[in-house]
């Protein structure tokens, strides 16, 4: 299977079958001196928006990687798309998260500031941290050859969450609803709302439940908050028939 390499600013215009396609800078540089890429190999180039072109690489050098381009393939994300919210969680957990996710084909990351959340991104580590979320994604993009890169959205608060619409399923092991039985005719859009490792506070399941929120449970067993929404994600893709 081919690589995938990324450029945020090619245009839709840029993939067209017979034609040449490059990439430059890191990407480039990561190409040939880290992958070894190297001429009459075969790799693919995206836009993380939906389009990935493949062909055999003609020019190879630290600065250009180009391709003629032999195949084009245009995949927005499908519908209905799947949101996962996750809470900041310690250590590396909630990073594991996302990478997963990514893999598995969530559309969207929104980074939670739960109040059992352990870590804390305040002021400038906030955008530091939405920042390291989206290069996870963006890898993780990459690695699973998948067409578009998740969009990382702001640090959201309960709040802001409580304002999500139409379908938010809040995972929680002893709700008594199992995500198997959730009613998906007809939804555009999924999300799916993961607390800390401490779990989500009663009043945030209030706030949650009062907008709309439905508590959803996956199995017998107790998730990690590093586990439970990829493994959420695996469930509606077989019942989306994505699987």
């Amino acid at each position: 299977m081919a690589s995938l390499y990324l450029d945020e600013s090619l245009s839709a215009e840029a993939f067209v079958v017979a034609a040449s396609l490059s990439i430059g800078g890191d990407e480039a540089r990561h190409a040939v001196q880290v992958a070894r890429v190297r001429v009459g190999e075969r790799i693919a180039i995206g836009d993380g928006r939906g389009r990935i072109a493949r062909g055999s690489v003609v020019e190879a050098t630290p600065g250009t990687v180009t391709i003629e381009v032999d195949e084009v393939e245009d995949a927005p994300h499908p519908s209905p798309s799947i949101r996962l919210v996750q809470a900041l969680a310690k250590g590396d957990r909630d990073e594991l998260a996302v990478q997963a996710a990514t893999e598995l084909g969530v559309a969207e990351v929104v980074p939670w500031a739960a109040a059992r959340s352990v870590s804390r991104w305040e002021g400038a580590k906030a955008q530091r941290g939405r920042a390291r979320w989206a290069s996870i994604a963006r890898e993780a993009a990459k690695q699973s050859i998948r067409s578009t890169v998740p969009v990382v959205a702001e640090l959201a608060t309960t709040a802001q969450l409580a304002r999500l619409t139409p379908l938010v399923l809040v995972l929680d092991p002893v709700a008594v609803e199992p995500i198997s039985a959730v009613d998906l005719d007809g939804v555009a859009e999924i999300t799916l709302v993961v607390g800390p490792e401490g779990g989500i506070d009663p009043k945030e399941f209030a706030a949650l439940e009062a907008s709309g929120a439905r508590r959803v449970r996956l199995g017998t067993e107790v998730l990690r908050t590093s586990t439970a929404g990829p493994a959420a994600i695996a469930a509606l893709s077989i019942r989306l028939g994505r699987w």
